[in-house]
């Protein structure tokens, strides 16, 4: 039974939902499922294929194909050499053995690497470069650093199609073709930016000042519903990865005896009590993609721990490690916890994020329980971080 609908004339979608996987890159959660977008573009001469799907999923993939009656394709565009879009490509190469597989030279580098086409058997195309199906036209954007540096995007001028690959996608399994709940897309939208794009926030911003220049109908990414109404996504993005922060503070933290603990209920009323949002995370029991959509918008993070073993905590510490990989935007950090003996917990949360343009608040460390003396001197990190944020006019 095939599963394929239609987008636009001599468009179609033939990828597959997967509705039960729960993990991706053995990391990231998926509460929502996922899909693996493949589409087929019929030209009046020649057929391409955009896009491959995981590996699990070729039987649902070939078997779309199949229920068209395919029987020739020209093209297989990869816009992007991560098996969740080419794992199926070994097949459709025996399938389809004429089909030429069009893609930037990384991505084609790649995909020999990965044992998922012949070697020397893909065609390279150029930014700018155009394919003719006959009247319909794809044109290939290079987007390097839009997650790989392999990536691509590929326009359709006559339907005034983007199709996007990984840039503006979700994590998102639905029996919508199109992005018709947009309060539930951009939720998975955002949760997908923070853990997959804001590491490349820079690289996003020039990708989306280029294809303004395209007069876009219709939006078709890699993972996801499709987007009719582009604007809301492309909004979405150009928010996000803005230098623009909010009045919030994140707050992960972990306690092992109950003094880091205190410390955090008491520090939380204070930002609150100073009109200051607070998201808090006990990292014994947290949603790793919730924390990292946390951090998309955050003008301040500050980092909860004991000290073990004369160190900071691991989960405390991993915390670091991952803001450092996603590189969110905000703008200070700091550090509240105890010690017992002493050690070097301070030094390894700010040695743990280099890749970020921090700047340090005074850190509010307590020997033992904390103390009146330790109160205080929350409150006056309270205080000075309501004062930062005054600074950038955004309490």
């Amino acid at each position: 039974m095939t599963s394929v609908r239609n987008i636009r004339p001599g468009v179609q979608w033939v990828g597959a939902i997967d509705w039960d996987r729960r993990l991706f890159d053995a990391l990231i959660p998926l509460p929502k499922g996922t899909s693996y977008n493949s589409y087929l573009i019929t030209g009046s001469e020649k057929t391409a294929l955009i896009d491959a799907v995981d590996a699990n999923m070729t039987g649902v993939l070939i078997g779309n194909l199949k229920g068209l009656g395919i029987k020739k394709i020209d093209y297989i565009i990869s816009q992007h050499a991560e098996q969740d879009h080419s794992g199926t490509l070994k097949e459709l190469v025996k399938l389809y053995p004429d089909a030429k597989i069009a893609a930037t030279d990384r991505c084609l580098g790649l995909l020999e690497e990965f044992d998922l086409i012949p070697k020397d058997s893909g065609q390279e195309v150029k930014d700018g470069d155009k394919i003719s199906l006959g009247g319909k036209t794809l044109q290939f954007i290079h987007a390097p650093w839009v997650h790989w540096p392999d990536t691509m995007l590929t326009y359709l001028p006559e339907e005034k199609v983007l199709f996007s690959c990984d840039f503006l996608g979700s994590h998102l399994a639905t029996s919508d073709l199109f992005a018709l709940d947009e309060a539930t897309v951009y939720e998975s939208a955002k949760r997908y930016y923070a853990e997959i794009m804001m590491p490349f926030r820079q690289s996003i911003k020039r990708h989306l000042a280029r294809i303004k220049a395209l007069e876009i109908d219709c939006i078709a990414p890699s993972h996801g519903p499709v987007y009719n109404r582009p604007k809301f996504i492309l909004d979405a993005y150009s928010d996000w990865s803005s230098d623009d922060v909010k009045n919030e503070v994140i707050l992960p933290y972990v306690s092992m005896h109950g003094a880091t603990r205190t410390m955090t209920d008491y520090f939380v009323d204070a930002l609150i009590a100073r009109g200051i949002t607070v998201k808090r995370f006990d990292l014994t029991s947290y949603d790793l993609g919730e924390l990292a959509e946390a951090l998309v918008d955050a003008a301040t993070v500050v980092i909860g721990t004991p000290t073990i073993l004369a160190g900071a905590h691991p989960n405390a510490l991993f915390v670091a490690i991952l803001a450092n990989v996603l590189r969110p935007k905000a703008n200070f950090a700091s550090i509240i916890g105890s010690f017992g003996w002493g050690g070097r917990m301070l030094e390894q949360i700010k040695e743990a994020m280099p890749n970020l343009k921090l700047q340090f608040l005074d850190p509010v460390v307590a020997k033992g329980h904390p103390k009146q003396a330790d109160f205080e001197a929350l409150d006056r990190l309270a205080d000075d971080i309501l004062a930062k944020h005054k600074e950038l006019k955004i309490a």
